[in-house]
């Protein structure tokens, strides 16, 4: 069994728009309820702490149209009581975990390139040995996170994420701090992507990454793949 933190965005002003932001329902629910299901522990924190909220929009209000996981979250009272009264990530222990999951929302592209305390994390994680993931704008809490040697986490690796065109598809390029996709290859991320929201997923060794909302239960199997193949190499040495 893994120990797995999921790091939620706190950010719930989209630009200028007046509109609501957060995080992305299905982003965190999919990979939550894999990881579940395969029998690992799963611990929710936040950016700045408290309540977690998500985006309005990626929550159908018709329950009949909501993908099954995030009705199956919805349903779940001690799933839910995790969002109620998340830890800030700054007081999280990241050496207790194996890995570390980002889900995306565009609330992310605000905050997870500012917290110090989420870039040690996701590097702690990184530096010995664990699983990364993150899916849509969650690589946006990949910027900051580097390596032993100093250099960025993502440089020379395999990453995916919400792409520029996907941006200017939803008109939201002018309201962003920086385009995702633009930062990661300045970074030296060998970027990957597919056509505008369709499913595509990258797994890069111990780093899992996904496009857009669509990719979530793909880049939940590339994870779940990621820790069975890392407690192999373990129960091997």
């Amino acid at each position: 069994m893994a120990h797995i933190l999921i790091v939620l965005t706190s950010h719930t002003e989209l630009g200028s728009t007046g509109r609501m932001t957060g995080f992305y329902f299905d982003e965190m629910a999919a990979p939550y309820w894999a990881m579940i299901d395969a029998g690992h522990d799963v611990s929710i924190a936040s950016i700045a702490g408290g309540p977690a909220t998500h985006d309005p929009g990626s929550v159908n209000d018709d329950p009949a149209k909501r993908p099954a996981a995030v009705t199956r979250f919805l349903d779940s009272a001690p799933a839910m009581a995790k969002l109620s009264n998340t830890p800030s990530v700054d007081t999280v222990d990241a050496d207790a975990y194996d890995a570390i999951f980002l889900p995306g929302g565009h609330g992310t592209m605000y905050d997870f390139p500012q917290s110090a305390a989420l870039a040690d994390a996701v590097s702690s994680v990184w530096n010995a040995g664990g699983i990364v993931g993150s899916v849509c704008h969650g690589p946006a809490g990949l910027v900051g996170a580097i390596r032993t040697d100093g250099k960025p986490l993502v440089e020379g690796l395999r990453v995916n994420a919400f792409t520029d065109a996907e941006e200017e598809a939803v008109s939201l390029t002018n309201e962003m701090p920086f385009l995702l996709e633009s930062r990661l290859r300045s970074l030296g991320a060998k970027f990957e992507k597919t056509d505008n929201f369709q499913p595509h997923a990258v797994r890069d060794g111990c780093l899992v990454t996904g496009q857009n909302p669509a990719s979530a239960p793909l880049v939940a199997e590339h994870f779940i793949s990621a820790l069975a193949d890392a407690a192999a190499s373990q129960a091997a040495q």
